[in-house]
């Protein structure tokens, strides 16, 4: 059943309807007139219609709650899996073994993790951060404040002595990380059988070099 809306005089009429198939139309049979629109809203008889029917509806009472503020959701999907990668590629005990004696008075790693769950998710800023991870159910994020992600994304950019091979820039914390990270996953049993080269200026020179490039 469903509400229709009909024209007669000028005037828009609410009816209750319901689609029927006689002689295999389909064809929409009045079953109770509700009355002129106009004034049905204007009483509050319409509202209190659909408030009465949505008592009886329970997806109708869930929706009405979460609008009111009574009950609440939280997103879980994002943190679960990215958590599951998250501990599987010990991302988190490299974070803590980098900080080793350094003393923080917040979850760091925490902090790492909702800052880059953020970014797999949306891009913006930290501030932006800290309203978008209100609507997802993380673990440990429930004392994080925005200075606490300053801090983090400060100690990622710290430097950590030293320059890497081909850098413009002294290495820093988050180069360790990743290089850790690195350590972590190689082994002395990986298979290279594939190599893929960027060719896109690739030139000869000396003897052989106009037949060297042809396919």
């Amino acid at each position: 059943m469903h509400i229709v809306e009909k024209t007669a005089r000028g005037h828009r009429y609410l009816y209750l309807a319901q689609s029927v198939r006689e002689n295999g139309r389909v064809r929409q049979k009045l079953l109770q007139p509700l009355g002129r629109k106009d004034q049905l809203e204007a009483s509050g008889q319409l509202e209190r219609l659909l408030d009465s029917v949505g008592r009886h509806c329970d997806r109708a009472v869930v929706l009405s709650q979460m609008a009111s503020g009574e009950i609440s959701a939280l997103r879980i999907g994002g943190p679960l899996l990215f958590g599951k990668l998250w501990d599987r590629l010990g991302i988190g005990e490299v974070l803590n073994e980098v900080l080793d004696a350094r003393q923080f008075s917040f979850a760091l790693e925490r902090a790492v993790f909702v800052a880059t769950l953020h970014r797999l998710f949306v891009s913006g800023s930290d501030r932006s951060c800290v309203d978008w991870m209100k609507s997802y159910a993380i673990d440990g994020d429930e004392d994080l404040a925005l200075h606490h992600f300053y801090r983090a994304m400060a100690w990622l950019g710290e430097e950590a002595g030293g320059t890497a091979e081909g850098a413009l820039a002294p290495r820093c914390v988050k180069d360790v990380i990743e290089e850790k990270l690195f350590d972590r996953r190689r082994d002395l049993f990986t298979d290279l059988s594939v190599a893929f080269m960027d060719t896109t200026s690739l030139s000869f020179y000396g003897k052989g070099g106009e037949t060297l490039g042809k396919r």
